[in-house]
């Protein structure tokens, strides 16, 4: 009976052992999900705070620019301004209710933006197209004969003296002279028609006591004419225009006066320059530029990249969105330290170094380091720094090293 008794003793002393055991390794693993309980509570209250209440979405209607609340089962969307910033960057903290679903369907084509450029200059490489247009505006000054242009002389006392006719008239030389009897020739170019009369009295006194010369315009301002005729032919005003590139010297060549330095010109810049060329020739011509094609405008994307190329901007581009053009970083890119190489106005270069990787990981609303780029931009995504070392053991042991080795001795003597 005793001995029984001890067997039993033994027995639940045993089982109680057990039972603690059990209950001690239980402990930490009751402890571990306490503790995770305790995290999804901590970070489901900081998600439900950093989202505005019933009452902050309330105020959506008092959006600055008074915005109202989408309708429907649109909510009202929250987000980071970076107007708000007073110079600081903004975190996903400072969410407060913004008007993201403002035009609705028709966001697709997005609101008129404030114009990219205050004022466009030209470049080398854009096309301008020069119209021409005949002002038929009166002159203040007195017209003055040009080569060219047509007169008639005529002579009352002494027809003799008459040359030309009011359907052919005499014609100016390119000399700027004309051919009348007994005088020979005459300078008429740059002489007014009273001008041109009181010479040719002059000249016909020594030869008769009252020459009385008149002279009568047959045709003038020939040369506006010319131009005319060079620019779009002689068939009216429907091809008055001519299209010229501008130069890598940064000038362009036009009918009439030459050559004419347009780098970084406004169109309104051009119009008065060239009126003010042509108003020394010509009378009553008139031109009007208009930027026909702008030069293209490229940036160069190359470093850890999918696709590494040159990009055409077509409008405004952020460095992320160049990035994302050449087929977006790679894992294997370091995309705290992308680097932009800019050429500035005198061509001297400056660069920069980036901080993305904040914002291609969502960390950062309003990236400082987001900046716009620029026509001739390099951007460089370089290696992380383990891949710079994985490729130099590669190259200095893999292919170097032990590329020097037979591969008999690299992994010894089989048949040893």
């Amino acid at each position: 009976m005793n001995i029984e008794r001890r067997q039993t003793d033994h027995f639940h002393q045993r089982s109680d052992a057990t039972t603690t055991t059990n209950q001690m390794t239980r402990q930490p693993q009751y402890r571990c999900l306490f503790l995770i309980f305790i995290a999804m509570a901590v970070c489901t209250s900081v998600i439900v705070s950093a989202r505005p209440s019933a009452a902050q979405e309330c105020q959506c209607r008092n959006v600055p620019g008074g915005y109202p609340c989408p309708s429907g089962c649109e909510k009202c969307s929250v987000g980071v301004d970076c107007s708000d910033s007073c110079g600081a960057e903004l975190r996903w903290e400072n969410m407060r209710p913004l008007p993201f679903g403002l035009y609705g369907p028709g966001g697709y084509a997005g609101p008129s933006r404030l114009a990219h450029l205050g004022e466009y200059r030209l470049r080398p490489g854009d096309e301008v197209q020069v119209f021409y247009l005949i002002t038929r505006s009166q002159s203040s000054g007195m017209y003055r004969l040009t080569p060219g242009d047509s007169i008639l002389i005529e002579s009352v006392t002494n027809p003799e003296y008459t040359r030309g006719t009011l359907e052919n008239g005499l014609v100016i030389q390119p000399d700027g002279t004309i051919t009348v009897r007994l005088l020979g020739q005459v300078r008429a170019a740059g002489l007014s028609i009273s001008q041109l009369k009181e010479v040719l009295n002059e000249e016909y006194e020594k030869y008769s006591n009252e020459p009385a010369i008149d002279v009568t315009p047959v045709k003038t301002n020939t040369l506006a004419e010319d131009v005319r005729a060079a620019v779009g032919g002689q068939n009216g005003f429907s091809q008055q225009a001519i299209t010229v590139r501008v130069m890598p010297d940064g000038k362009i060549r036009l009918p009439g006066i030459g050559e004419v330095c347009v780098q970084g010109f406004s169109l309104g810049e051009l119009k008065r320059e060239m009126n003010l060329r042509y108003r020394e020739i010509v009378v009553g011509l008139e031109t009007e530029p208009i930027l026909a094609t702008q030069a293209p405008h490229y940036v160069h994307v190359l470093g850890e990249v999918g696709t590494p190329n040159r990009i055409q901007l077509e409008g405004p581009t952020t460095v992320l969105g160049a990035i994302a053009s050449s087929g977006g970083h790679l894992p294997t890119g370091n995309l705290r330290q992308v680097v932009v190489f800019r050429r500035a106005e005198d061509w001297r270069l400056i660069s920069t170094m980036l901080d993305l990787q904040g914002a291609i990981y969502g960390k950062r609303p309003t990236p400082a380091d987001e900046i716009w780029v620029r026509d001739g931009d390099v951007i460089i995504v370089p290696a992380r720094p383990i891949v710079r070392f994985d490729n130099w053991v590669q190259q200095i042991f893999t292919n170097g090293v032990y590329g020097l080795i037979p591969p008999g001795l690299q992994y010894g003597n089989s048949s040893n």
